[in-house]
């Protein structure tokens, strides 16, 4: 049996788990040992053979992880886990703030040529799947436009953009996509829809005692990039509750292209994913690109990349023969 790819995990929150999780689901990938910023000890991988080790210790298995999966979050994590990691490994990010992506590819992109390692950054469903799904749908309806929903679900990125607030003890997002938009965009009339005409935004807050709910509503309200061009309500409530009604985290969501051809005729193109776990399916294609990472840099394709630059060969453990006659 060929060897097998050896994987690395930062963080161990339900992304994290996730991972374990999905390596655990396939032949070719070991999970070699999980970082995190807390006490080694105190984590329950419940996995023989795999180090529960301190992120500051990340550097002494350089020659023994093929590729380290990067499971913080977007808001404060990655911007500085993923160029100095970089340095080190191949990775896999699932870096989810829109707007801010093609800078956070050039950080990492500087740092993963000079060290001749291969970055696959924004990895997810969205971006991610959702991503490929735009661009192959705009290639095919040039006449045409996209429209992205998202939910109903427990969004990861967004939830932990709220637990980073001043004054806030824990705390979930739930992204609700407008039924009335989404039956416009598949009747092919490509309306023109303002942000906040497409979801509305709820989050569930459990404040630190003492902390000024008014306070951090505002602060939430008017993050930028999160929530403030969206209608967002903020509700507190009690840890117990937080347990009892939002621990699980269901999400989902579509890409839909209204578009006309020849004689305009209207073609709807639609990819939609429902999902009873967000983070498990996340740490999911993290896991795949994991794999393509590595590839990529045994055919020493350097520097950062995007999912629009992964073949999807290169995700699969299948060989080339297995997907031509099985896939395609």
């Amino acid at each position: 049996m060929k060897n097998k790819i050896k994987i690395g995990i930062v963080g161990f929150g339900n992304l994290g788990k996730g991972a374990v999780e999905a390596i655990n689901a396939t032949d070719d990938l070991e999970l070699v040992a999980v970082f995190t910023r807390r006490n080694p000890e105190d984590l329950q991988i419940n996995q023989p053979n795999v180090k529960a080790l301190h992120v500051d210790d990340a550097a002494d298995y350089q020659d023994q992880i093929d590729v380290m999966l990067l499971c913080g979050g977007s808001a404060t994590d990655l911007p500085e886990q993923t160029p100095k990691f970089a340095q080190l490994f191949n990775t896999v990010d699932s870096y989810d703030n829109h707007g801010e992506i093609p800078e956070f590819y050039q950080a990492v992109d500087q740092v993963a040529r000079k060290s001749k390692t291969t970055a696959i950054i924004s990895v997810g469903w969205d971006p991610g799947l959702f991503s490929t799904n735009r661009v192959i749908a705009d290639a095919i309806l040039p006449n045409g436009e996209n429209y992205t929903f998202w939910g109903k679900g427990l969004s990861q990125g967004h939830s932990d953009a709220v637990r980073r607030v001043n004054g806030v003890k824990n705390g979930v997002q739930y992204t609700i996509p407008s039924e009335d938009a989404i039956e416009k965009v598949r009747s092919g009339s490509n309306p023109s829809l303002e942000t906040a005409e497409k979801h509305n935004r709820i989050c569930y807050v459990v404040a630190e005692e003492g902390a000024d709910q008014a306070t951090i509503e505002h602060d939430i309200k008017m993050m930028p990039n999160y929530f403030a061009d969206y209608n967002t309500e903020v509700h507190f409530i009690t840890e117990e509750e937080l347990a009892r009604d939002h621990s699980k985290a269901p999400h989902g969501g579509f890409v839909i292209r209204g578009g006309q051809t020849g004689a305009n005729n209207k073609q709807i193109y639609e990819f939609s994913l429902k999902l009873d776990s967000n983070p498990e399916f996340t740490a999911s294609v993290l896991v795949a690109y994991a794999r393509a990472a590595y590839r990529l840099n045994q055919d020493q394709q350097y520097g950062a990349k995007t999912v629009f630059d992964v073949a999807p060969s290169y995700l699969s453990p299948r060989s080339s023969h297995d997907l031509r006659r099985n896939f395609l």
